[in-house]
């Protein structure tokens, strides 16, 4: 039988023992004194065979609403996208995926070589002039760019936008609390950021303006005027976007952004319940030597031959404690090169097709929303998702959906009181019309 695992006979443990000096396991334990011990049953199955095993784990798994047998709007920051065949191929070799940090990079040249083409093409896509190996995701990245523009300004404040995403706006919030920075939000109107609100809100206190783009409701944000706002008081300007719009939204760079950061997930990392993903953090050079994580720097050796290399570490571990930016301790290779594999099949013109197709099924699917007498609301300039208002529960829509095999739309009176029973609708360039057709369908039918 061929095992997932080598499983330890008893000779291996007394070899293991043996070798340490110790005669039992429980020698091990020795300095936990016996009153504090656990002397129960844990409440826990008995321990089964590893096919019986796997059989149970499959009937569990079977439970699970997958991507293979329903079809997805689910958006909300987490995209069902088109996955070239060859990212599994390049990404379950094991040279990748048994890889951890390459601080020897005369055996870790390939590994080098993945993270600066991940570095060179997010660079490519935000118009930035230089970026990291990757983030952990996208909210912690939005959250290191917060703290980045904190001290680098030494300002203890800063304003997001009330339009990005909820779940990293409280990542914001976390690290702020514990650096004492006051994070302050700006209202959305019409379904984008308060212009007015916002030049009212910006001061000589301000370290930095975050905004998403497009934000966290798909629409599009004016990043000239919140530039000028921004940088108008000193302060950073820093935008959270989505890597794929990028591919036909002119990229934040060109608009004077200070930051740039997103998560890599639309290129070729799956949903997979929503994580491990990929952040990615892009910033102009003079901030370079402020970036949190580590940066690969391409050079030549001795004799000439290209080769790569750990250039910048910002973190405690590697340089004095009081000169560190970040504590961010690893990055996210394997799904960094999962990213750079599917940008590089898709090249630049596929990158292009792909963001166009999701604006085009988008759009389409608005127009049959309207034909069918529902009302959408912030209409204008979007990337794939927009909202439809319900006349009832959406959570109670999002069950009866699932039984006909479609997984809707996000909830957003989750995180917004004023849109409750309005639903965050995401069509990405996997849907076809027959499945568009189908969920106004089904909407139509429960909103009757």
């Amino acid at each position: 039988m061929k095992h997932r695992y080598l499983p330890m006979t008893e000779q291996d443990k007394k070899a293991m023992l043996e070798t340490i000096g110790v005669s039992s396991i429980d020698d091990l334990f020795s300095d936990i004194p016996e009153r504090v011990r656990f002397k129960g049953e844990y409440n826990i199955k008995p321990a089964k065979s590893e096919s019986s095993l796997m059989k149970e784990l499959a009937f569990l798994a079977e439970k699970n609403a997958d991507l293979k047998k329903n079809t997805s709007f689910l958006g909300a920051g987490v995209y069902d996208h088109y996955i070239p065949v060859i990212v599994d191929h390049v990404i379950s070799r094991s040279e990748f995926y048994t890889a951890y940090t390459p601080y020897q990079p005369e055996i870790s040249q390939g590994e080098l070589q993945a993270i600066f083409e991940f570095q060179t093409m997010i660079c490519e896509l935000t118009g930035m002039e230089v970026a990291n190996s990757s983030m952990y995701d996208g909210a912690t990245a939005l959250a290191e760019a917060a703290m980045l523009s904190a001290g680098q300004t030494r300002r203890k404040k800063v304003v997001i936008s009330s339009a990005v995403h909820p779940e990293a706006k409280e990542v914001v919030k976390t690290y702020a609390k514990g650096q004492y920075i006051e994070v302050v939000e700006v209202p959305y109107k019409d379904g984008i950021t308060d212009i007015e609100q916002l030049k009212n809100m910006v001061t000589d206190e301000v370290a930095a303006v975050i905004v998403q783009y497009p934000n966290f409701f798909g629409r599009i944000e004016p990043l000239k005027e919140i530039e000028e706002i921004a940088h108008g008081q000193k302060a950073m300007f820093v935008v959270s976007s989505n890597p794929l719009a990028l591919g036909v939204l002119r990229p934040p760079g060109n608009f004077g952004a200070d930051i740039v950061v997103g998560d890599a997930q639309p290129f070729g990392i799956p949903t997979a319940f929503g994580g491990p993903h990929c952040g990615y953090f892009a910033v102009t050079s003079k901030l370079m030597r402020k970036l949190p994580g580590r940066l690969v720097g391409q050079t030549v050796d001795e004799e000439g031959r290209r080769g790569f290399v750990l250039t910048l570490q910002a973190r405690e571990q590697h340089i004095r404690r009081d000169k560190a930016t970040s504590n961010i301790c690893s990055n996210q290779a394997l799904n960094a090169l999962a990213a750079s594999v599917a940008m590089t099949a898709l090249g630049k013109k596929g990158v292009k097709e792909m963001a166009v197709a999701n604006i085009q099924k988008a759009h389409y699917a608005k127009k049959a929303f309207i034909k069918n007498g529902f009302e959408l609301v912030f209409d204008g300039p979007a990337f794939n998702e927009f909202i439809v208002k319900l006349n009832k529960s959406v959570k109670d829509v999002n069950k009866a959906l699932l039984q006909k095999g479609i997984i809707g739309g996000y909830d957003l009176g989750h995180d917004f009181s004023e849109l409750e029973n309005h639903m965050l609708v995401a069509v990405t360039e996997l849907r076809t019309k027959e499945e568009i057709d189908t969920f106004v369908k089904e909407l139509g039918d429960f909103h009757a």
